[in-house]
């Protein structure tokens, strides 16, 4: 459904180029979903703009349903933005302080023409809200009338007003309470089940996007340096980022035995206004060498079909080693107890 390929977006900042995305590439199926992870500052939320021509890429280029949509003219692209939608970060930010709920997701179906007459738009409304958990009166209020997290709700009743194809999530559940959260991690398996919505789901929650993912996308200063199956990278993490990412999880310890030091990466992410020489990740490696400081790995695909970019990647044996939990179990425990509370 979705191809991203090479894709690359630079901004220019005080007469220097910060290096946003580098020479990105991935697919999306329908029905399927790709999470992408990183530390803050690794691109994500551009990346996820890249792909739906928010923002026009500098190099490479967006396939969606075969159609390339730098070519496409402005009603061309008001047309498709039917079936490419997104659930913003910053929900405040991405509502009118000046519209009412109930007209901010009206405003969808008016400008794309659908819905039919304003009773139906209205019910449609109604049926939105509920869907994500949130009254029908919120329908009348304004955004600063609301917490953080029913913002968030509203957004995506917005964003899913449209029955989209794609929906790019860019940390839909990072402003809402845990609770919440399940509900809306549930609602959104619920819908790619009945509809067969495709997403892209930018998180820095590493148990939610293992929970949702077919495939994971690993990023470092903008660019790729892990895409694997979710369960494979998960389960033996090849390169040495990936690996701190997952071990930098904190998770309750079932004994007193089971406790540990929780370990996260190392030093600080790089500027990407002044990325390091060689690989990205050197400066904070534990196994970089010499190599690794001169020479930059390209992306290589390994026996196993994974694409990993790094001149050391870990053996099997040493990335199950790690201490990855099965976090997709205990969310599916936490989502399935969630389901039989009546919140």
């Amino acid at each position: 459904m979705l191809q991203v390929e090479s894709v690359s977006k630079r901004f220019r900042i005080g007469g220097r180029t910060l290096h946003a995305v580098e020479s990105v590439s991935f697919e999306v199926k329908p029905g399927q979903t790709l999470g992408v992870v990183g530390e803050s500052g690794s691109g994500k939320s551009t990346l996820g703009r890249v792909a739906l021509r928010l923002l026009q890429a500098d190099a490479g280029r967006v396939l969606f349903e075969g159609q390339d949509l730098a070519d496409l003219g402005q009603k061309e692209l008001r047309e498709r933005r039917r079936d490419l939608q997104m659930i913003f970060q910053n929900p405040l930010a991405s509502l009118n302080p000046r519209m009412t709920m109930g007209a901010a997701i009206e405003d969808a179906l008016i400008v794309q023409k659908m819905g039919g007459s304003a009773a139906a738009r209205r019910a449609r409304v109604g049926d939105l809200l509920t869907r994500v958990g949130l009254p029908r009166s919120v329908r009348d209020a304004h955004p600063f009338e609301l917490s953080g997290g029913q913002q968030q709700r509203v957004g995506i009743a917005r964003a899913l007003s449209l029955s989209p194809k794609l929906v790019v999530c860019d940390e839909p559940v990072s402003a809402v309470d845990v609770s919440i959260q399940v509900q809306i991690i549930d609602l959104l398996r619920e819908l790619q089940e009945e509809l067969g919505i495709a997403y892209v789901f930018i998180s820095h929650n590493l148990a939610v996007v293992q929970y949702l993912s077919d495939t994971v996308l690993v990023l470092y200063l903008g660019e790729v340096v892990e895409q694997a199956p979710a369960e494979q990278l998960f389960d033996a993490p090849r390169h040495p980022y990936t690996r701190a990412l997952i071990d930098s999880i904190l998770r309750v310890p079932h004994s007193a035995a089971d406790r540990r030091m929780i370990a996260p990466p190392r030093g600080e992410i790089p500027s990407p206004l002044s990325p390091p020489s060689g690989c990205p990740y050197h400066p904070r490696c534990p196994i970089a060498t010499d190599k690794c400081q001169h020479e930059k790995p390209s992306l290589q695909k390994d026996a196993s079909g994974r694409l990993v970019a790094c001149h050391y990647p870990l053996a099997p044996a040493d990335a199950t080693a790690s201490t990855t939990p099965r976090l997709t179990k205990v969310l599916d425990t936490t989502v399935r107890s969630a389901s039989k509370v009546d919140t």
